[in-house]
């Protein structure tokens, strides 16, 4: 075949839904779906290594513990590992109540009544009927009619309606899909599901569940919710149909389409935690229910604890849950860049001051502790990283909030550190850095505090009179003025011949209680003109506005 010279040409524009007057744009969600996770056959189908028995009933378990009702367990009639897991499953007595397993199956005869086998003794139970029905699939696949097609769904359903009259004690639930549906002519999916319709005869009280597959997602989202509304608004005895949806990401859109479709009026979602599926994967019911979240609306699925999600579904399936993935990833809260560091920091700032619960904070639209997650990795510094970012790091791990104009005089600092190492700096390089930059619980020093004494003199002045090393070797000075810390400049003046004066001076608790410290910040200016900062840390304030002193000191001669 000759090389086209325009390779686009081999594709054309998905064909538009006749809806002109379609709803679903002016709808909102308010609610949560029914949720079916499709894990344990879907995903399992999707991986390199399927899952032994063990792992998959390690993510059974999961999927119980975060709230999941509904999950699709295997496919029966692929093999003995899968039927004996099923069975196994049944029979342990380890299904709660609440929760109802399914089952896939092809419609054919002998793999409709393993599947049927493999539930044998469940209190109830969804048998999961799919033919593929649209025209790549007919004339490629089957070489069938329209005819044909429609007949084998029917056979099916007449299969497994007798199935589940000789086994009473189940409550059973029926699915049918007509995979491939989303590339399908609508009004032939719709013929099909009503041929189905009437064989297995659902009410309003004991609806069948009418799934409608983006098997391959071949079209924008909207396309989708215009395909699940027009098959809605013209499925007879839609008050005893349950859709789900069952969206694959193969446009990279598995999730909006799944918001859409909800929209359009469907009831029930099918999906994987992180969007593990066939090709590009399937619709993520983690991401799809914080969205819901974050919007308001209780999912009711349970992902405080996302770590541990995390750690079981990669155990499990052998993949890891890449560092950008929405809500989970291990980098989705962080910010490098020194703006989003700054808007973040004001933010929780912000917060502090709120008469609200409402959650605003810039660049996170979701709270990380609401999902298990600290706020330490939410600022991370590098070579990007701006003043926002360390002063973060040492507010969170040191307790210590640098004045605006000492976080601009330490910045050089970082930045220097971050070109030498070439990579992102931890909180105790930080640390490292800071100390070193003001001499604080760092040696050697200039000028180190050994011990002191203050008292009031009788013309109301304070009177400093302390031991301090200089360049390790002890001396005894004394000086005066109108504070603490201006008699401390006065001393050194004297003694050492170095002149500072103050700018500004802040002090605050780093921690509360009987053990707490505190933090004082001193802006020297020196005999040049130049700024000098200084800090001090020490359980005892006073001490700490002597030690920030000397740090500006050794700071003004370093």
């Amino acid at each position: 075949m000759p090389m086209l010279s325009d390779p686009s040409a081999k594709y054309s524009a998905f064909p538009q839904v006749p809806l002109p007057d379609r709803q679903w744009p002016t709808r909102t969600i308010s609610a949560p779906p029914r949720w079916l996770s499709t894990d344990l056959r879907d995903g399992n189908q999707a991986i390199v290594d399927p899952m032994d028995a063990h792992k998959k009933n390690r993510f059974f378990d999961l999927l119980v513990d975060i709230g999941v009702k509904e999950i699709e367990v295997g496919f029966p009639s692929a093999g003995a590992t899968e039927f004996d897991f099923i069975s196994g499953l049944v029979k342990s007595g380890r299904i709660p109540d609440d929760v109802n397993v399914q089952v896939l199956t092809q419609s054919r005869e002998d793999l409709i009544r393993t599947s049927f086998a493999s539930l044998a003794g469940a209190r109830a139970a969804i048998v999961h009927l799919y033919n593929a029905v649209s025209p790549a699939w007919r004339e490629q696949v089957f070489n069938m009619s329209c005819d044909q097609v429609r007949d084998i769904a029917v056979t099916g359903a007449k299969v497994m309606r007798d199935e589940a009259s000789a086994h009473p004690d189940t409550d059973w639930h029926f699915q049918y899909s007509p995979e491939t549906f989303s590339t399908a002519e609508l009004d032939f999916s719709l013929e099909v599901c009503e041929a189905v319709m009437t064989v297995l005869a659902p009410t309003p009280e004991h609806p069948i569940i009418l799934n409608l597959p983006a098997t391959v997602e071949a079209a924008t989202p909207n396309i989708y919710a215009d395909q699940v509304e027009y098959f809605i608004r013209h499925l007879p005895n839609r008050e005893s149909a349950v859709i789900s949806l069952h969206t694959h990401n193969d446009r990279g859109t598995g999730v909006a389409a799944a918001e859409l479709a909800l929209m359009a009026g469907a009831d029930r979602v099918e999906g994987c935690l992180f969007g593990n599926g066939e090709r590009t994967g399937n619709c993520c019911l983690v991401t799809m229910a914080l969205n819901m979240y974050t919007q308001g609306i209780d999912p009711a699925l349970d992902f405080s604890d996302i770590d541990r999600v995390i750690e079981t579904v990669e155990y499990c399936n052998e993949l890891p849950v890449h560092q950008r993935h929405p809500y989970g990833g291990e980098l989705v809260y962080t910010a490098f860049s020194g703006s989003h560091q700054d808007a973040i920091k004001k933010g929780f700032s912000a917060r502090e001051a709120q008469n609200d619960r409402e959650w605003r904070v810039p660049y996170l639209p979701i709270d990380p502790a609401d999902l298990g997650r600290s706020y330490e990795a939410v600022i991370r510094v590098n070579s990007q990283s701006g003043k926002g970012g360390f002063a973060w790091v040492l507010e969170q791990h040191q307790g210590l909030k640098l004045p605006k104009r000492m976080q601009a005089d330490f910045s050089p600092h970082v930045q220097r550190m971050a070109d030498e190492l070439g990579r992102e700096l931890n909180a105790a390089d930080i640390w490292r850095a800071f100390r070193e930059a003001y001499h604080v619980q760092s040696s050697p020093k200039h000028f180190q505090l050994v011990d002191y004494e203050e008292r009031r003199a009788a013309d109301g002045t304070r009177l400093f009179t302390g031991t301090i090393a200089v360049e390790g070797q002890e001396q005894t000075v004394s000086g005066r003025g109108n504070g603490l810390i201006s008699s401390v400049l006065s001393t050194i003046e004297e003694a050492f011949g170095l002149s500072l004066e103050v700018v500004d001076y802040t002090e605050h608790a780093l921690t509360t209680g009987r053990d707490s410290r505190a933090a004082a910040y001193l802006e020297c200016r020196d005999q040049n003109s130049r700024t000098i900062w200084g800090c001090g840390i020490d359980e005892d304030v006073a001490t700490a506005s002597v030690r920030a002193v000397l740090s500006a000191a050794n700071s003004a001669v370093g």
